[in-house]
């Protein structure tokens, strides 16, 4: 007789820590349409009516200051995240590049904490050449259907990763791994489905198939839509997108971030005689929106850390004499401003360095009001980067500026933002301002040949003199494509999250000035 079934898989992607609805900007208690909590609500409806597979595809535990506060000052204690992802009774959970921020010791810790198992394929200790964490692969059997899952994690990650995070690990090329155990699963294990789950995203257009990026092997989901051919479904994150849809016969999806969606697919076929006769796969995604509340037993299991790290963001560093505030992000990357010139002078200060850059990480960036609490300071500086010293040339710090200079374009005679900054994922934090030399961009100018004014101290820059360039780790490695800072001399490294160099910087003073010496600015 044949047996018709349908297995359903629920997808999480880039929560990166959020489990209650709320940004932690403020103490607002309105539930904003996100977080793990919400999720919750999903999982549970689902569960009721049928058994499902839930997922989570990389990027689970950083991101939030919720997560921020344990990894820094609570780190023995039950990690939060992974105390919800059990119980929701996660099948699975991929490894994404933001599971290292904390370090290898918080992320093996967490591993051990997790009461599903952890999947990373391509991720090996360099001396022994085993798998990192976890399994490659896993095997499910519902139904009597055989399920197989690979995990992969985009192999991109020594390019922007703090070296003593990855110490003793190998990142293999994820197409080509994946080939490799695509292969190795259907000779061995012969399972009627497989699932690739990849933690990163498509390098080209889904219709076309034409490049939207540097082919940098960072995201390769559409040369193994293109190449592995014989799975079933690819799971993608890492990109924050949200899609479905089926490239050379494989179902695609991707769940967007923080839990604004939650990512399902239906697996239905026949099954006669022991093996699968026919089989059809579909992905939607269901977006979390005001209709959905809250799971109150998971917001339960947390709520004692959720008020603690709520009294921690509330608590006073200093006050600010002047505007520091942020009203039109625009406007705050065309010219210097008052927040921007203050974190490059605690990246100075931090360091020695006489020249700095940072950039504002996303639109969502306030700057800060007259009171500054520690929730001002994790708003606005979002990423747990540390800094390092590098010695570039004249030479490099005129590339650099070439490169930050491509983030603007020009949209009916106005200075606007290049799409490629903003599609597919948002990249804000490319957009570099500097401290410590004087610079104009005219952005009428062709791309490379838009820096039209360029002094040190007074006098132009010297392209073949070497300088002491003080930036965030993430930039130092390269990342954002300025590959003039690839491997060149580090000549100090601060290993404290700018986080609270900024907190201890402002504590020290307890009163800060908003100033601007408007040594930079962008203009047509």
């Amino acid at each position: 007789m044949p047996n018709d079934f349908t297995i359903r898989l629920l997808v999480t992607s880039d929560i990166h820590g959020y489990i209650y609805p709320t940004t932690y900007r403020d103490r607002d208690h309105t539930e904003k349409n996100f977080g793990l909590a919400k999720i919750a609500t999903i999982i549970k409806e689902k569960r009721m009516k049928e058994k499902i597979l839930l997922l989570d595809n990389g990027d689970l535990i950083q991101g939030s200051p919720l997560t921020y506060y344990h990894a820094k000052y609570k780190p023995n204690t039950e990690n939060p995240i992974i105390k919800i992802a059990n119980s929701l009774q996660y099948d699975w959970a991929i490894c994404g590049n933001h599971e290292f921020n904390y370090g290898l010791d918080y992320l093996k810790e967490a591993i051990q904490q997790s009461t599903f198992p952890w999947l990373s394929a391509n991720i090996i200790y360099s001396s022994t050449k085993e798998p990192a964490f976890g399994t490659p692969y896993t095997i499910k059997v519902i139904d009597e259907v055989k399920i197989a899952i690979l995990g992969i994690t985009t192999h991109f990650i020594p390019n922007w990763e703090e070296k003593k995070n990855i110490e003793g690990l190998q990142f293999n090329d994820a197409l080509l791994t994946a080939k490799w155990w695509v292969s190795h699963i259907r000779q061995k294990e012969k399972p009627d489905v497989i699932i690739v789950s990849y933690h990163g995203g498509f390098e080209r257009d889904l219709q076309t198939g034409e490049q939207t990026e540097r082919l940098t092997g960072e995201n390769q989901a559409y040369t193994m839509c293109k190449e592995l051919g014989d799975i079933d479904i690819l799971i993608t994150g890492h990109q924050h997108r949200t899609l479905t849809g089926t490239i050379n016969g494989i179902t695609f999806l991707q769940p967007g971030h923080h839990g604004r969606y939650i990512g399902e697919i239906c697996i239905k076929g026949t099954k006669q005689e022991g093996s699968i006769s026919s089989i059809h796969c579909s992905a939607n995604l269901i977006e979390i929106d005001e209709s959905i509340k809250a799971d109150q037993e998971t917001l339960s299991f947390i709520d004692d850390f959720q008020e603690e790290t709520q009294k921690w963001l509330d608590q006073s560093i200093g006050t600010v004499i002047g505007d520091m505030t942020i009203k039109n992000v625009l406007h705050a990357r065309l010219q210097d401003n008052p927040y921007i010139e203050f974190i490059n002078n605690v990246q100075m200060n931090a360091s020695g360095a006489a020249i700095s850059n940072t950039a504002l990480f996303t639109n969502e960036s306030l700057g800060f009001q007259t009171n500054i609490t520690m929730r001002d300071i994790v708003s606005n500086y979002i990423y747990p980067n540390t800094l390092k010293v590098i010695r570039i040339s004249g030479q490099d710090i005129k590339e650099a500026l070439e490169q930050t200079a491509q983030y603007f374009t020009i949209e009916n005679g106005n200075i606007t933002v290049n799409p490629a900054f903003s599609y597919p994922k948002p990249q804000h934090y490319n957009y570099d301002m500097w401290e410590g030399i004087e610079y104009e961009l005219n952005i009428s100018n062709p791309i490379g040949q838009r820096v039209i004014h360029l002094n040190h101290q007074g006098a132009p820059l010297q392209l073949n003199q070497q300088y002491d360039v003080v930036m965030n780790s993430y930039r130092a490695s390269g990342g954002g494509n300025f590959n003039m800072f690839k491997e060149k001399p580090v000549i100090k490294d601060i290993p404290i999250d700018m986080t609270e160099l900024i907190a201890n910087y402002i504590r020290e003073r307890k009163i800060i000035k908003a100033t601007c010496n408007n040594n930079w600015k962008v203009v047509l």
